[in-house]
């Protein structure tokens, strides 16, 4: 019997934080929670470090870390930290073997590189470390034979539906989106939407920003980036194909026209047990499908003119360098914007177009240079949005 793997989370306290810790209740003996961190929930994170026994903690906001160290109920002999600084010490404590990045944004990007040149197995569930600085991430997991397995559902399916195959022997991969809750919706509807709309999905119970993405199908967008990094599969052997009941989680097209599928009800826990447990499998930790009863699977294309993100995001893989980035950061800047009501549901991928083509496109080959590079792309989103009359 192998040792108990050693899980740090980042992101504990969020929806994937969540469908995490309901994988570890099921299985304790297998992996040991011995680190996590969230941005300011506090008072959440500490619940989770009572219940698992968790001596490391990280607050990432450091009033809300203030906070935390006065509550009273926080155990005695906590490590608990705060800050970039912490996140990177909790990635690389010596007896860590396992690190699942749930974080939002920027933030998961120096605790991977972190992770890598440990030689760690790194659980992506977090889109932008890989659209931000995918040529840099995977070129380090190679020199310090690091594993990188995806978490988030799509590209955890790809990762099953490709298991034991050479990559001369695929076709193409089929991302399935949802099309989220706007997906019938004319472009006059569209101009309309509002915050409230846009943050309430019709299959997934996912955070704020990750929700928005999906009504703008920026997040397929970004998913389209990661997969070439991940797979190594170019732009072209990538399609992204409508399926309302997110059940059909992707699909692998082979070159003699066969094609593998990965199904199970739209919830996240299991993308997330099967990315832990890699390369086996283990007890199910929730009902699956019941194909005794009717189900329906629908599928169709896109429409890139409704939901011009997915043409963004394929224009700024194909042209390489730090238009992915580019784009990552302009659309942060621009879905914050619409939540706060500075700008409408349409202008978002209007900042990210305008925010690409003002931005010159260099190659980024240090972390410096990918930093520098998101920091000057959402400094020119926002100057676009201030200038925005919604």
């Amino acid at each position: 019997m192998n040792p108990p793997a050693k899980l740090v989370l980042l992101g504990a306290t969020g929806s994937i934080g969540d469908s995490t810790l309901k994988v570890l209740r099921k299985h304790k003996e297998s992996i040991h929670l011995v680190g996590i961190a969230c941005n300011s929930n506090y008072r959440k994170l500490i619940k989770i470090a009572c219940e698992f026994e968790v001596q490391n903690l990280v607050v990432f906001d450091e009033k809300a870390c203030e906070k935390a160290e006065s509550a009273p109920d926080l155990p005695q002999g906590i490590n608990l930290l705060s800050g970039m600084t912490g996140l990177i010490h909790l990635s690389t404590l010596s007896v860590v073997t396992h690190t699942l990045f749930a974080m939002v944004g920027v933030m998961g990007l120096r605790p991977a590189l972190a992770s890598i040149r440990q030689g760690q197995t790194l659980i992506l569930a977090n889109k932008e470390i890989l659209v931000m600085a995918g040529e840099l991430i995977t070129r380090e997991a190679q020199e310090n034979e690091a594993t990188l397995i995806p978490a988030d559902s799509e590209h955890n399916a790809i990762h099953q539906c490709l298991q034991k195959c050479s990559r001369d022997e695929i076709a193409r991969v089929l991302l399935t989106a949802s099309g989220g809750q706007f997906r019938n919706a004319s472009k006059e509807e569209m101009d309309q939407v509002t915050p409230e709309e846009a943050l309430c999905h019709p299959n997934w119970d996912m955070g704020p920003k990750v929700t928005i993405d999906s009504s703008t199908m920026a997040n397929k967008g970004l998913e389209i980036i990661e997969a070439h990094w991940l797979f190594g599969i170019n732009s072209g052997q990538i399609n992204v194909v409508i399926h309302p009941q997110s059940i059909v989680h992707s699909m692998v097209e082979y070159v003699d026209g066969s094609i593998i599928a990965q199904l199970s009800p739209p919830d996240m826990t299991f993308a997330i047990q099967n990315a832990l447990f890699h390369p086996v499998r283990e007890e199910r930790v929730l009902e699956t499908l019941d194909f005794t009863q009717t189900l329906q699977l629908d599928f169709h294309p896109p429409d890139e003119e409704r939901f011009p993100c997915l043409r963004l995001a394929r224009e700024a893989l194909e042209t390489g360098g730090s238009a992915p980035a580019t784009f990552n950061a302009a659309n942060e800047i621009a879905v914050q914007a619409f939540i706060d009501r500075k700008i409408s549901f349409t202008q978002i991928p209007k900042t990210i177009e305008k925010t690409l083509g003002e931005m010159p496109t260099r190659r980024m080959d240090s972390l410096e240079e990918i930093l520098a590079t998101d920091d000057f792309a959402r400094n020119l989103a926002n100057s676009f949005i201030a200038n925005i009359k919604c």
